[in-house]
């Protein structure tokens, strides 16, 4: 089955096959329901599907859609997987979490109802203050209080490239925020509701596993059409080793990756003992295309109309989840190919 089986148009239609999908595959479905709504007032849900064992000594947890836009990838991968089912030991199960922001994939948003980069959200100091002081000078280019409109973005970001060092100002920029609430990478005053929501249901009913390995899917960063495994620096050679050459150390002095405060895995780390962590980025174009992309949907958010038939939606997902059946097939290759070594792994 070629991608255009698995990718979904929006949020709801990827909700209700995931659920089909499961049903089919003898999964146990566990709903979070969410107080935000969709745009037409529909309920909004994380939908997450177990199979195998009730108390399982190994687990694969699999989530997607961390980032709203970016979930059509995750989504797909999903329910690939839940239409081919590895083959799983009896003590061992998979555990797929559908859109874990549900918000931001039905109103084509990367941020919550409350414009929270959830990626930033799970501060465990409760630490919700700060930003880097190149992001407050930055403020004022990377926010404008305006609709959108064409005022030589890419001009000025290769300016303050040259001033500042792509490295540097990259993670300045997007490694996290909490002093501009209508701004990029906000990550919020206190822990949000479907964080709040995820960390309790994998501490009740899953933390007793003694080898987990969670991967959450995103995209946007990298080379088009090819995937980097992200994990902590501490753990890149034992996991080079056994998922190969993709495998990238969060170290944004050497690697195009970057560094985030209050990213899901510090609470994946904190639930579980000794879990490996692997963030899953699909690239799709460049850092300053993705930038200027997400700049002016939230100039439409807060300052326009903020409806889902404006362009800058159409644009924004076209960046987080594009067109090109070759990189629609390369993420479910590439999607189902970590899921089995994985398994293997357990």
């Amino acid at each position: 089955m070629n991608s255009l089986n698995y990718l979904s148009p929006d949020f709801f239609t990827a909700r209700n096959r995931f659920r089909e999908y499961a049903a089919r595959a003898g999964a146990r479905l566990e709903v979070l329901v969410l107080e935000a709504k969709g745009p037409d007032g529909q309920e909004l849900t994380i939908d997450i599907a177990w199979i195998g064992t009730d108390t399982p000594n190994r687990l694969l947890v699999h989530s997607s859609g961390l980032h709203g836009v970016e979930g059509f990838a995750g989504s797909a991968i999903q329910l690939q997987l839940l239409h081919d089912l590895p083959s799983l030991p009896r003590d061992t199960a998979l555990v797929a979490v559908h859109i874990l922001n549900p918000f931001g994939m039905a109103w084509l948003r990367r941020v919550n109802e409350n414009n929270v980069d959830l990626n930033r959200n799970f501060r465990l100091d409760k630490t919700y203050s700060g930003a880097p002081p190149t992001y407050a000078k930055l403020d004022g280019f990377l926010n404008p209080r305006t609709p959108p409109a064409s005022d030589l973005f890419f001009a000025k970001a290769a300016y303050f490239i040259l001033r500042h060092g792509l490295s540097a100002l990259r993670q300045s920029v997007v490694g996290g925020q909490y002093e501009f609430p209508k701004g990029l990478f906000y990550g919020g005053s206190r822990m949000e509701e479907g964080p709040r929501k995820y960390a309790a249901f994998l501490t009740e009913h899953l933390s007793s596993a003694q080898k987990t390995i969670a991967i959450d899917v995103h995209t946007g960063l990298g080379k088009f059409a090819e995937d980097s495994l992200l994990v902590e620096p501490q753990d890149f050679a034992e996991l080079r080793k056994i998922f190969g050459p993709r495998v990238t150390a969060l170290q944004p002095d050497r690697t195009s990756a970057y560094r985030v405060e209050g990213g899901l895995q510090s609470m994946i780390f904190r639930v579980f003992s000794r879990p490996i962590f692997i963030g899953q980025e699909f690239g799709t174009y460049s850092g300053v295309r993705v930038v200027h992309a997400l700049r002016e949907e939230n100039r439409w958010h807060h300052f326009g109309g903020g409806t889902l038939d404006h362009t800058t939606k159409r644009k924004l997902k076209e960046i987080f989840c594009p067109a090109s059946e070759s990189w629609r097939d390369a993420v479910l290759k590439r999607g189902r190919e970590l899921v089995q070594q994985a398994v293997k792994e357990l």
